[in-house]
């Protein structure tokens, strides 16, 4: 696309102008941009400030010509060239100049609309519950303490979540926080997209600071799934009770305590160990582990018999249990920085 437009703008450079507006919101739909994004590109390419306006799901972003984002533009000029976001709708997408439009311009009117489309439909379109995460910006405002009451409140307003009693913040290892209203049954499913995710509590939008803040806490009791990193890939905040208390004090830089240096010494011994033991800790017998490993009952036996040589400690009655419980979540912490 680019060698093509290259060649285009040699023999017209309107054509060749407005391939690259089209290559350019192209890349920012597979990157999965969000909406400020959108805007701040429309902007800059047209030279002019760019506004996105979609007062069903509460959205207002306008940036400058230079790119940065000033809400505070003033009412819309009629007079200003707009596209709507769908056949039947009202102007959404406008750029604050007056004249006669070239083509360029119309380009950028026509992609920044379908890429603002894309990205409403993924993040706002079908359910209250959508994940909210197409404007960053309004996100770090919304999920920051410091943060004055009012600052969250405008944020919360351009996130669409003006009307709704309660959300909760999904802390992802990969990306950003999600945002996600909860409905008043509160049985909804997270949105984590696949990727291991720490699920804060539901709160009203006021406290979504401290629903981030857990959110954050819970990531860190997360495993990868794997075999030499077995554990849960989600983890309620609402659901660690004591355990959190253990997030303040262990992590990366911590010594660790002799339980978990005799677990990674029997990690690093056997390939089957972490997952062995791991399913021995928190399955409900030993026959249940067994079947989640996919062994023979006593192929397991056998391998307990080498795993508790390695930790000095038996792992049948409930103390020894207990123990590799707390070895396998200190682990996890130690190898989860806090976020």
């Amino acid at each position: 696309m680019k060698e093509l437009a290259g060649r285009l703008a040699a023999l017209d450079p309107d054509a060749g102008a407005a391939l690259q507006v089209i290559a350019y919101f192209d890349r920012l739909i597979e990157g999965r941009a969000g909406l400020e994004s959108l805007v701040r590109g429309a902007a800059v390419l047209s030279g002019c400030p760019a506004r996105l306006v979609d007062e069903e799901r509460g959205v207002r972003v306008r940036v400058e010509a230079e790119g940065t984002r000033r809400d505070n533009g003033g009412p819309l000029d009629p007079a200003w060239p707009s596209v709507p976001l769908t056949p039947d709708g009202p102007p959404a997408v406008w750029l604050e100049r007056t004249g006669v439009s070239d083509g360029v311009h119309a380009m950028v009117l026509e992609r920044a609309a379908a890429a603002a489309r894309v990205v409403l439909d993924r993040t706002r379109g079908r359910a209250p519950v959508e994940a909210r995460q197409a404007d960053p910006a309004s996100v770090e405002v919304l999920l920051d303490a410091a943060a004055t009451e009012h600052a969250r409140r405008q944020a919360a307003v351009r996130l669409g979540l003006r009307d709704v009693a309660a959300a909760r913040v999904v802390a992802t290892a990969e990306g950003g926080p999600l945002v996600e209203a909860v409905p008043a049954t509160g049985d909804s499913t997270p949105t984590t997209g696949g990727r291991r995710a720490g699920i804060g509590p539901a709160v009203p939008v006021r406290d979504l600071p401290t629903s981030w803040a857990a959110a954050r806490t819970a990531l860190r009791f997360t495993a990868e799934g794997t075999d030499q990193d077995p554990g849960p890939r989600t983890v309620y905040a609402d659901e660690l009770g004591g355990l959190a208390l253990l997030a303040d004090t262990v992590g990366p830089t911590t010594e660790p305590v002799p339980d978990v240096r005799a677990l990674e010494h029997a990690v690093a011994t056997a390939p089957w160990a972490a997952s062995t033991l791991n399913a021995v800790a928190f399955s409900t017998s030993l026959r249940a582990a067994a079947a989640e490993l996919n062994v023979h009952h006593s192929t397991l036996q056998d391998r307990l018999v080498q795993a508790e040589h390695w930790l000095d400690w038996p792992v049948h009655d409930p103390h020894g249990r207990l123990r590799l419980q707390l070895a396998l979540v200190l682990r996890r912490l130690h190898r989860n920085a806090a976020r």
